[in-house]
């Protein structure tokens, strides 16, 4: 996204336009009028990644379009980056610029922020890492700590990785009154706009306030949404097919207390097979009960990009209830055309994680017919 399209002052006229190409995309079926939540226009992303560009002595963050990809923007100023990470950025650029060892094979440069104040800056280099770099590196964690008190560095390289402080960032949402603490580690998926995530975990829990019986959840990632979920239903069987999401979700269980979640490394796919009593996984073995034998009559989903593929999208037709978090509202069109035969859109909820770009985050939920 250029950054020249950072216009505070359009926000509105922006978002009405994007409300608009989504309300247009669904339309075929019938959706009620959608819950739009809103982005701050600034100071909202939790995440950045820059390249490094080198000229002689000198040193940018930079990024490139895409039709000109070889061409570098340098970026001065982002602000559309959380705070911790736009105080962060001259400091340790100041540092790299004073320390040929740090910069030296420098190419990319990663943040991830929590709004509850944590920072972590990933150094990722074209060269080994050797002793002189890990003092280096040490001061500058020392120069970073004096403007952020809670901050990690990791240095990366080919089959290498220093960690100076933590490999993961604390972060605590606050849902409807009630705190949850998130362990989220380096280079896993996190949702980048934590107060808009705030505001899809409250929906969707909200939608699911009435609702009897036990939950499947797909793509369940470090447990973002299940952990408040868990408190609406019985027994939630939660899926995920990364080892370090799956990792990060069994400490959050653990540290937030909560009992009734049973966590599995299943991929979709798998689930809809282990669904459709196709074939048996082993690591089903852990649960307290057979699959089959739990009351299963809401299913929640956040997939990729891609949504959901044909045979997960006929193993959902089958739940009473669908929530659906999409962050493609053209991949949810097509999911629909195949839900709708069998569920109807009960509620909307539109959700801009990406200002000033084309995305919008989308919330339905189906019950069926």
């Amino acid at each position: 996204m250029p950054l020249s399209l950072v216009q505070p002052g359009h926000y509105q006229a922006l978002l009405t336009q994007k409300i608009k190409a989504v309300g247009a995309l669904l339309e075929p079926f019938s959706p009620p009028e959608p819950s739009v939540y809103p982005s701050e226009t600034t100071g909202y992303r939790l995440r950045a990644e820059f390249k490094m560009w080198h000229e002689g002595a000198d040193i940018h963050y930079v990024m490139f379009r895409p039709e000109h990809p070889s061409i570098p923007i340098t970026i001065t100023e982002f602000p559309i980056a959380d705070k911790l990470i736009q105080r962060s950025m001259p400091v340790l650029r100041d540092a790299l610029l004073a320390d040929h060892v740090l910069r030296l094979k420098l190419f990319q440069v990663e943040f991830l922020a929590s709004l509850s104040g944590n920072l972590l800056i990933t150094l990722i280099y074209h060269r080994k890492l050797d002793p002189a770099w890990e003092n280096a590196a040490h001061i500058l964690a020392t120069a970073l700590r004096l403007h952020t008190p809670s901050v990690s560095v990791i240095g990366r390289s080919h089959k290498q990785k220093v960690v100076l402080g933590e490999d993961f960032i604390q972060e605590v949402l606050t849902i409807h009154g009630e705190q949850y603490r998130y362990r989220q580690y380096e280079q896993a998926f996190s949702q980048p706009n934590g107060r808009v995530n705030i505001r899809m975990i409250e929906w969707a829990c909200e939608q699911a306030s009435a609702l009897q019986g036990d939950l499947l959840e797909l793509y369940c990632g470090n447990g973002n949404f299940t952990l408040p979920l868990s408190r609406q239903f019985d027994h939630v069987i939660a899926t995920e097919v990364s080892k370090t999401s799956i990792r990060a979700a069994n400490v959050n269980l653990i540290e937030n207390g909560i009992q009734n979640v049973q966590l599995v490394r299943l991929s979709a796919a798998e689930v809809t097979q282990a669904m459709n009593a196709q074939r048996i996984f082993r690591r089903l073995s852990g649960l307290p009960k057979r699959l089959d034998e739990f009351d299963l009559r809401t299913l929640f989903v956040d997939p990729p990009r891609a949504g959901l593929d044909e045979h997960t999208v006929a193993m959902a037709s089958r739940f009473s209830t669908i929530i659906y978090v999409s962050c493609n509202p053209h991949t949810l069109a097509q999911n629909l055309q195949t839900l709708h035969q069998t569920h109807s859109v009960a509620h909307l909820a539109l959700f801009d994680q990406f200002p000033y770009t084309d995305h919008m985050e989308c919330g339905v939920v189906l019950q069926r017919r």
